[in-house]
């Protein structure tokens, strides 16, 4: 191939992955054309994008983003996988494709996170993370207790007070003259 296709290609590929700060590199050779089409709509369906590349293209394209340090080190072709809300739920998606045994080739080499590199087994380990939006229902419920609490404490000492003046009402006699007349 020659220095200008490379460039070319390379430009392409940049335009792509514009914007992409987290992404998965995972292995796809050795899955049969029908698996792989049918493994890319699954990741689709829930907006992953997978994309194959060649590494050392993949290095040029992304050489001054978050994602170079995905590339370093590695030799021949990968698949990039990018997309979904966040990073754990690309990661909870992938490693449970990798999982299946349909895609029994498809397997996670690394990734990269707010521009840190991290292995295949890391990437095991972030999918067991809350998810962002897990995380919105964890911080949500957290702020929802703690006022309830106190609303519930305010209210609670009123509805004290209002049952002692009733009560001390009622034991002077004088609730119990205007309760006879009504």
């Amino acid at each position: 191939m020659s220095k200008k296709v490379k460039n070319i290609i390379a430009e392409d590929l940049k335009k792509r992955l514009d914007g992409v700060e987290n992404a998965l590199l995972v292995n796809m050779i050795g899955l049969e054309v029908n698996t792989s089409n049918r493994l890319r709509g699954e990741l689709a369906a829930k907006g992953i994008k997978v994309m194959v590349v060649k590494n050392s293209l993949a290095r040029r394209a992304t050489s001054d983003s978050p994602l170079s340090k995905m590339f370093e080190g590695l030799e021949g072709s990968s698949a990039i996988c990018w997309g979904a809300s966040d990073i754990v739920s690309l990661a909870k998606e992938v490693v449970r494709v990798s999982k299946d045994k349909a895609y029994a080739k498809f397997e996670i080499r690394g990734g990269v996170m707010d521009g840190e590199a991290f292995q295949a087994e890391q990437a095991v380990e972030i999918s067991k993370w809350p998810s962002r939006e897990e995380q919105i229902a964890i911080l949500l419920g957290q702020i929802v207790g703690v006022g309830s609490k106190l609303s519930s404490q305010l209210l609670s000492q009123g509805a004290n007070l209002a049952s002692q003046i009733k009560q001390l009402y009622d034991k002077d006699g004088e609730g119990s003259s205007d309760a006879e007349a009504a």
